[in-house]
């Protein structure tokens, strides 16, 4: 992307890309430029690869939208397993360009190129037939593009497989192929003659024959040469051995090398005629062709979603940046290739809290926080999935800014606290509502006190004007201004407070610390150094940094705290859980077995029952009134028996439902606006914020989303 940027490096008016202010600066601080390098990559086409190398971000809704849509549908169709063709070919804007042209001709190699095109474009169009309402964004794509036979058959009636051309693509080089293979055994047969002979004569050299100019030749021992009639057409390197062709050779030779030129101009007739039959279908080939190469393009960003487990996120209308386990893209990259785990962010601005103020010690993560939200931005405005949650929300920014590292103009001879200070002036002047400004190490380069003083200025300005932004920063007056403006938030890298290492997590709501003096200590610096040091500050500012870290460091061991706490409640509720299934399995047994004793019980009587029955039954004499009682007997046992079966079936279901309902009545029962609740299948625990009906709005810390009551579990 070119820059317009001034000679101290900032662009006054940022080039502008589709509407959004995006300059290369910003891009190259964010690493968006190493995001579309790596897309080029993925691209097989030139024309993909340009399309990859010239993204840019968007604010056209319907474009971005359309563009993770479409992504997110292939992507969908990789991952979930449906058929869909492998999207492999070659570009063919040389053939276009022939078949533009009156009376050319393409290749046997362009033709191939076409036919492959057209079969992929068949194939595609077969996969996506009557999944409409699966695929919509992919199917819209196709447009006019229909499935072609008659090019393809065109194509497969002159050329074969292996892509050469038929014998019988026409008449004429039919019959001079017969020629051609009746002259080749000629040649051969008196060849296998001349061979014979000069054998026989102890003339041919050890490799006995060999080919030059596509000519059969006889390898005779130089020293024999002119016994043989026939032409040298050449000698080995050494000259002990001459390349002759035969003399009773040569006619049939030169007769073949005819018939060979007939057949290459038959041949380039032959492809005149079909280019000028598929020339009616330009247009068809053209739209092919844009097709694959968006294919191409969207197959590129689905593999790089897939390398960083990018999603589509949410597009909403008001601006809004909600990011739930959000990785920094690039950072994701790097460690996944070397095996290393990577910390996840939450982080939300809104119009109540639109600039964020992060900070902390220095190799704390705060640049990383900083620069993932601007690229995840940038990425999805340029309808790239990201590594996020998929319930993340983001708006459009007609500006994504940048202030980060170390740029120093050379050329101008600009420090960089002077470059820092021209940039800014630009922000100041062209910055507004819709502007996300990513400034990190905020007001540093200059004398610290005065540096940060004008930064407090700026800091204000850059509020006053409604703009997004984070704010990575160690000046504490920042801190503290942050914390009187209604629509701005501190945050800070999350530090061990007993091992001072960072855990890379950043804490919304309070400032950080920087640890200095802690970490000063813990490399062995002389305590008594420490203390000259601190007693050359301010005691306000010496005494507010220890209590920021203090309590940094009482928010650390609460954590661990909650983990450990969490780790029990969660034990404790899998023993509870393991005890009311063993519980429930004695209740089982207890009524298997009083079910047994009671089918004994009812065996035995029946048993006393059939005894009476034979002792009644008289041989050879009428026993009608007994089998009477028989029957009568038999049909009120069988009637008692379904009634059991039913009654118990009631009983169980009755069993189970009042657990049910104890447990849920009980769930219920306890959840207020205000409690504190956990998911049935997760630890960490949120606060219910509304209640609607049998769902809740819950706050699980920066994430706030609606839950069924019966899938909460009340913790107090």
């Amino acid at each position: 992307m070119a820059s317009s940027e001034s000679p101290a490096g900032l662009p006054p008016k940022p080039a502008r890309q589709r509407g959004v202010a995006f300059d290369a600066q910003s891009a190259e601080d964010l690493g968006f430029d190493e995001i579309r390098e790596r897309l080029s990559d993925l691209c097989k086409t030139e024309s993909a690869q340009r399309r990859a190398r010239d993204l840019a971000p968007s604010t056209h809704r319907p474009t971005v939208t359309e563009a993770l849509d479409s992504t997110d549908e292939l992507r969908r169709i990789r991952v979930e397993g449906h058929s869909f063709p492998a999207l492999v070919f070659e570009e063919i804007k040389g053939e276009i360009k022939l078949l533009e042209v009156s009376g050319s001709a393409l290749t046997e190699s362009g033709f191939m190129r076409v036919l492959q095109c057209t079969r992929l474009v068949n194939d595609i169009i077969g996969a996506l037939n009557g999944r409409e309402r699966a695929f919509p964004r992919l199917c819209g794509m196709l447009g006019t593009v229909q499935e072609n036979t008659e090019i393809v058959k065109e194509i497969e009636a002159v050329f074969d497989p292996k892509g050469g051309v038929r014998n019988n693509a026409s008449a004429e080089l039919g019959r001079i192929r017969i020629d051609m293979q009746t002259a080749r055994r000629q040649v051969n047969r008196l060849f296998d003659k001349a061979m014979r002979s000069c054998a026989k004569q102890g003339w041919l050299a050890d490799t006995e024959e060999g080919y030059l100019n596509g000519r059969r030749v006889l390898a005779i021992a130089s020293t024999h040469k002119r016994k043989v009639r026939g032409t040298a057409l050449g000698t080995s390197k050494t000259g002990s051995v001459t390349f002759i062709e035969p003399s009773e050779c040569q006619q049939v030779n030169h007769e073949l090398e005819m018939l060979r030129d007939d057949e290459r101009k038959e041949i380039v007739r032959i492809l005149r005629a079909l280019t000028q039959r598929i020339r009616k279908h330009t247009p068809l080939i053209k739209a092919q062709q844009r097709l694959l190469v968006k294919l191409d393009f969207l197959q590129a960003k689905v593999k790089l979603a897939l390398d960083m487990d990018g999603v589509r996120p949410h597009i909403v209308k008001e601006l809004r940046i909600e990011l739930l386990k959000a990785h920094h893209p690039l950072l994701l990259l790097a460690h996944r290739s070397k095996g290393l785990p990577t910390q996840s962010q939450n982080l939300t601005l809104h119009p109540a809290r639109r600039m964020l103020v992060i900070s902390g010690p220095n190799a704390g993560g705060k640049s990383i926080a900083l620069k993932m939200v601007g690229l995840i931005q940038a990425m999805v405005q340029s309808g790239l999935l990201v590594p996020v949650h998929p319930n993340s929300a983001m708006g459009l920014f007609k500006q994504i800014l940048t202030d980060i590292g170390d740029n120093q103009s050379i050329e101008n001879q600009l420090s960089t606290y002077s470059y820092r200070l021209k940039r800014m002036k630009g922000f100041l002047d062209g910055a507004g509502r819709n502007t996300l400004l990513l400034l990190d190490e905020f007001g540093t380069g200059s004398d610290p006190e005065l540096g940060g003083a004008l930064a407090e200025v700026f800091f204000e300005e850059l509020y006053a004007k409604g703009v997004y932004g984070v704010i990575t920063t160690h000046y504490a007056n920042i801190k503290t201004r942050a914390t009187d403006m209604p629509e701005a938030v501190n945050g800070s890298m999350l530090f061990d407070g007993e091992t001072l290492s960072p855990t890379y997590q950043l804490d919304l709501g309070q400032p950080g610390s920087s640890f200095t003096f802690e970490v000063a200590e813990l490399n062995g610096i002389d305590p008594g150094l420490i203390r000259r040091a601190k007693s050359k500050l301010d005691p306000r500012k010496v005494k507010l940094d220890g209590l920021i870290a203090g309590l940094q460091k009482e928010k650390s061991r609460h954590a661990r705290m909650v983990d450990r706490q969490l780790k029990a409640e969660h034990d404790a509720e899998e023993a509870r859980r393991e005890y009311e299934r063993k519980a429930s399995r004695l209740d089982e047994r207890q009524d298997a077995v009083q079910q047994v004793g009671q089918e004994q019980n009812a065996a035995l009587l029946r048993g006393r029952k059939l005894l009476q029955f034979i002792d009644r039954f008289k041989p050879g004499q009428a026993n009608k009134g007994l089998l009477e009682d028989i029957r009568k007997y038999l049909s009120v046992e069988a009637t008692k028996k379904a009634e059991k079966a039913e009654a118990a079936a009631r009983k169980k279901a009755a069993k189970d439902s009042r657990r049910k309902s104890a447990r849920t009545k009980q769930n219920l029962d306890r959840i207020r606006v205000g409690s504190t609740v956990r998911l049935k299948e997760g630890r960490q625990r949120g606060e219910v914020l509304e209640l609607k009906g049998k769902r809740a709005t819950v706050a699980f810390g920066e994430f706030r989303t609606r839950v069924e009551l019966a899938d909460l579990v009340w913790v107090r």
